[in-house]
């Protein structure tokens, strides 16, 4: 393999797996909020997409994607509001359960409003065939595009939740509802904002993303496998970590290309997912408990 082709698998690999990361975070971001895994995570980077394709021609490109992610993330709190916020105490796989109802409703209901066909948002600078040139690899700028919105969505995430009050009570309640709840702070809006939070950020990934893998009405549950098997990677709850074990997975996928034959290549996701959860289920990234010893596992 040649430098410029092993570079052009690793600006491939770091280009899809910063999209993996946001989907991980969201998963991270509601769950750190309610202890709930949501499968349908994966459908809001598609939500995204399409309803920023469909205000493109009514809207200049930009504001398509920031309305698509307000539209995206208001979604997502009528999704928390309608199916979870009046549960008491459901078991686990009950709301897992749910989250995978849910994925599928929100994909049926994207083929009766959309269609089965693929679509896709104009390059956000250039076209098709413009390129940059980086050590003999040749990109699209709109592989800039991806990766500074997924950064951007990154660093302003983690800012959010260290200086701002929001924040701060949404911490609060991941550490313990009860505390919060006699410190004045509500509970229910704070884990709405989380559905809104998880949603827009997948929102605006999905738009991002969008002219280069285009976008289809069914994406969302191969990006929702992924986005899981990023935070099982991480360690659930550690939203750091997620972004980080995104751009692994990436990377491992691009370069599994040279390997195997493309087919295989969301084999790589799944054998990683069920590898980690055999041998450390807590994520790879997280430390190991203490045995009775005081040595770490």
């Amino acid at each position: 393999m040649s430098a410029a082709l092993g570079l052009q698998y690793l600006v491939s690999g770091i280009t899809v797996g910063s999209v993996y990361a946001i989907v991980g975070i969201g998963f991270n971001v509601i769950y750190n909020a309610t202890g709930i895994i949501n499968f349908a995570q994966g459908e809001f980077l598609m939500l995204g997409g399409m309803i920023a394709i469909t205000l493109q021609p009514l809207l200049p490109l930009p504001l398509a994607v920031l309305a698509a992610a307000l539209i995206a993330g208001a979604v997502g709190v009528l999704l928390y509001y309608a199916f979870f916020s009046w549960l008491q105490n459901p078991a686990a796989l009950r709301m897992i359960i749910i989250t995978i109802a849910l994925s599928i409703l929100v994909r049926e209901a994207a083929l009766h409003v959309w269609d089965e066909k693929v679509h896709a948002l104009p390059f956000w600078t250039g076209d098709e065939t413009s390129s940059v040139a980086l050590l003999g690899a040749r990109f699209s700028p709109q592989v800039i595009w991806v990766l500074a919105v997924s950064a951007a969505l990154v660093l302003g995430l983690t800012l959010f939740f260290r200086l701002t009050l929001l924040g701060r009570a949404m911490r609060a309640c991941s550490a313990s509802r009860t505390a919060a709840r006699l410190c004045g702070i509500r509970p229910g809006t704070v884990v709405a904002l989380s559905f809104f939070l998880a949603a827009a950020m997948g929102a605006l990934a999905g738009a991002a993303i969008s002219p280069l893998t285009q976008t289809q009405y069914d994406m969302g549950s191969t990006l929702a496998v992924k986005g899981f098997t990023c935070a099982v990677l991480g360690g659930l709850g550690n939203s750091a970590a997620a972004a980080g074990a995104g751009l692994l997975l990436g990377v491992l996928e691009s370069f599994s290309v040279a390997v195997l034959p493309l087919a295989y290549k969301d084999v790589v996701s799944l054998a990683i997912l069920l590898i980690v959860l055999f041998v450390r289920p807590e994520g790879l990234f997280a430390p190991r408990a203490p045995t009775l010893t005081g040595r770490r596992a």
